[in-house]
Parts: C-alpha cells; structure tokens; sequence
C-alpha cells in the first residue's frame, strides 16, 4: 500500500471521528479543514495510484462529506440555470 493511500484512510478515520464528536457550528470549521486537507491529498492519491483510484477516494471523501457537496449543487443550480430541466417540477 502506498503512503498515500495510507494517509487517504487516515484521512478517512480522522474524518468519521471529527463527525461523532459534538459541535456548535454543526460541523462546518470540521468540514473546512478536512476539504483543505483533502483536496492535496486526493491529488497526491490520484498522481501515486492513477485515475480510477483518485476517482475512488473522491467518492469516499464525497460520502463523508455530503453535505458540503449537497449545498455545492444547490449553490450552482441557482447560479447556472440551464442544469435544471424545463420538466423538473422543483425548477420553479
């Protein structure tokens, strides 16, 4: 296993403890360091192991993070309209 792939499961670990522990700002100061940790690592992850294990990792920093990226996509759907289709009853 390589040394990133190993700090991608610490990561991980370090991640899902930070969530069990209470917090007043519903986590966020959490979420903002562990995105700012993770973005380097994810590409430290993908340059050591090739795509598919970077796009594996993504996925499951994405899980443990979901609700930052749950607000990303409502953030970018109001700001590019066309992502919606015209069908979508929850465009209006």
């Amino acid at each position: 296993m390589t040394p990133s792939l190993i700090a991608a499961l610490v990561w991980l670990v370090v991640a899902n403890v930070l969530a069990l522990i209470p917090s007043r700002d519903n986590h966020w100061t959490r979420a903002y360091i562990l995105i700012a940790l993770g973005i380097p690592l994810l590409g430290w992850v993908t340059v050591q192991n090739g795509p598919w294990i970077g796009l594996l990792c993504l996925g499951a920093g994405m899980s443990v993070l979901r609700w930052p990226v749950y607000f990303l996509g409502r953030w970018l759907r109001r700001r590019l309209p066309g992502l919606v289709e015209k069908g979508d009853s929850r465009a209006s």
